[in-house]
């Protein structure tokens, strides 16, 4: 009874949806449902069985312990082998149990052996279709397909994951899905591509923020691994006679650099890896596509009409080379567990500042950059709020090694000294560089900001887009006289900071910016930078 009723329902789910055809299909009949590619049992099976067996050695030895290696052994292969089994039956029965098809109307996933899941999604809500393949999935020729309506759910709601279908069949579906009338007729001869990969980019990989972290990542992962084989104080003593003939602040140095090259190394792979084969183009019906990955293929593409400008992200060592990297903000680009890892709102990676501003240009359909507009520049309170910030970053910890000097050692005195001596020009130069990043402005439609030293930071947004003002001002700011104007859109980070603007120039500026959004909460009143200006 139970089967009957589930196959009325579909059918009456199908002939309500009124669904377009399928490859299998012509004419306006339904489509029949369609499974998985039947490869996806090999290759969840591989993946499966690589992470057994990459818990096997460990397992192995340490069942070793109280009996013979070969009889340890013996038993993990056996586990191996029921597990290895029984992973086969389980993706088998999901294979069987897992249909989809694409009507007119919507987009329906059935799915689960003991809980059955019914899910579809309304195809005019669908604003993204993206395409990952690793790379056992690439020579199988085959992808993951991650259909998305870009909606803040908090869970898997917003989303259909279909794994895995053939390469064809993906970009079928991918177009199909995102198909929309086009805005603008394009010229026959009118290139889609705006960016491609310039193997001169990766020059910028080791001098990001990824370097150092990767650096630091594998010092830890060889303490680590020595401490599961119990050799860590081998390891440690091996460091330690290299090192016998050095003093302590030279060793730190030293090691401080491998981890560096290392970390280097690192961070050159990845770029390869993230980055090759990239390809940022403009489809027909105003959709931008990304394509790139080296082992791991991605497809994302983005919705013109969910675009509502750009971030030109320079990170402190990419900008002392002159580049910048390109993030998209739009709406609709929401991370969960499943892709907390990808970069999906990334346009392009680090390159020349030139070549950011044109494909930043070329993106927005602007014949210049919005980014490369003059920004207004921040009253002098602002600059000096940074420079107290940041000598009191500096002097807190100092004072806190003074105390510690006083009660325990003199030898912190010092410790205390060279700190102050050493971090606090430079945290005045962070804080002067920080005042001159700050900036504001209109370009055109768009409305910009720029803030940030560590990660410079300039953010193009259509002026449509705002659809909220929040203003900040804390009990040091209206001493100085500065206020924090916030741009509240839909899009992007959802929130976007004008930071230590003056108190009229910053109201003045969001009332003239967006029109009438501000305009009815405003009163005129005298202050003394107006009576200033007419003496």
């Amino acid at each position: 009874m139970n089967g009957a009723a589930d196959e009325a329902t579909e059918k009456a789910a199908g002939e309500a949806a009124g669904a377009a055809p399928g490859p299998a299909t012509g004419g306006n009949q339904d489509p029949d449902w369609l499974r998985l590619d039947p490869r996806t049992v090999l290759v969840r099976v591989v993946l499966f069985g690589g992470v057994l067996l990459g818990a096997a050695l460990p397992v192995t030895f340490a069942l070793a312990g109280p009996r013979p290696l070969w009889q340890a052994a013996a038993w993990v292969a056996a586990g191996v082998a029921l597990a290895l089994l029984a992973d086969i039956a389980a993706e088998t029965v999901r294979l069987r149990r897992t249909r989809y098809r694409v009507g007119s109307e919507r987009v329906e996933l059935h799915t689960g052996l003991l809980v059955v899941q019914r899910r579809s999604l309304a195809r005019e809500r669908i604003r993204s279709a993206d395409l990952t393949a690793n790379p056992l999935q690439r020579v199988l020729g085959l992808v993951k397909v991650r259909i998305g309506t870009g909606e803040h759910t908090g869970g898997s709601d917003s989303t259909l994951e279909l794994d895995l279908v053939t390469r064809a069949e993906g970009e079928r579906l991918r177009h199909a899905l995102l198909a929309r009338p086009a805005a603008t007729p394009e010229a026959p001869d009118h290139d889609p591509s705006l960016a491609t990969l310039d193997p001169r980019w990766i020059r910028y990989a080791p001098v990001s923020f990824v370097a150092p972290a990767l650096g630091g990542a594998a010092a830890g992962a060889v303490m680590q691994v020595s401490e599961w084989f119990g050799a860590q104080g081998e390891v440690i003593d091996w460091i330690g006679d290299r090192f016998e003939d050095v003093s302590i602040p030279w060793m730190i140095l030293v090691l401080a650099l491998l981890a560096t090259v290392a970390g280097a190394v690192g961070a050159l792979g990845l770029w390869v890896e993230m980055w090759w084969n990239y390809r940022l183009e403009r489809e027909p019906g105003g959709t931008l596509r990304v394509s790139r990955g080296l082992f791991t293929a991605r497809s994302v593409s983005i919705e013109e009409r969910r675009l509502r400008g750009i971030e030109l992200v320079e990170p402190l060592g990419v900008r002392a080379f002159g580049a910048a990297r390109v993030d998209a903000v739009a709406t609709g680009l929401v991370k969960d567990e499943a892709d907390k890892h990808a970069d999906l709102k990334s346009l392009l990676p680090a390159a020349e500042r030139a070549v950011a501003d044109r494909v930043a240009a070329q993106v927005l359909r602007e014949p210049e950059p919005p980014t490369g507009a003059p920004l207004a520049a921040h009253p002098r309170a602002a600059r000096t709020r940074r420079v107290r910030w940041a000598l009191g970053s500096v002097l807190v910890p100092v004072a806190v090694l003074v105390l510690l000097g006083l009660l325990l050692t003199p030898v912190l005195l010092y410790v205390a000294a060279g700190c102050a001596v050493v971090l606090g020009p430079v945290a005045v130069l962070f804080a002067l560089d920080a005042y001159r990043a700050l900036g504001h402005g209109v370009s055109g439609a768009y409305l910009v900001t720029r803030s940030g030293t560590v990660r410079r930071a300039t953010v193009a947004l259509q002026r449509s887009g705002v659809i909220g003002w929040t203003v900040k001002q804390s009990y040091f700011q209206r001493r100085a006289g500065v206020l924090t104007l916030t741009a509240t859109t839909a899009a992007g980070a959802g929130a976007y900071d004008i930071l230590d603007v003056g108190r009229s120039q910053g109201l003045t500026f969001a009332a003239g910016a967006v029109p009438d959004l501000l305009t009815p909460f405003l009163e005129p009143v005298p202050t003394q930078e107006a009576r200033s200006t007419d003496r």
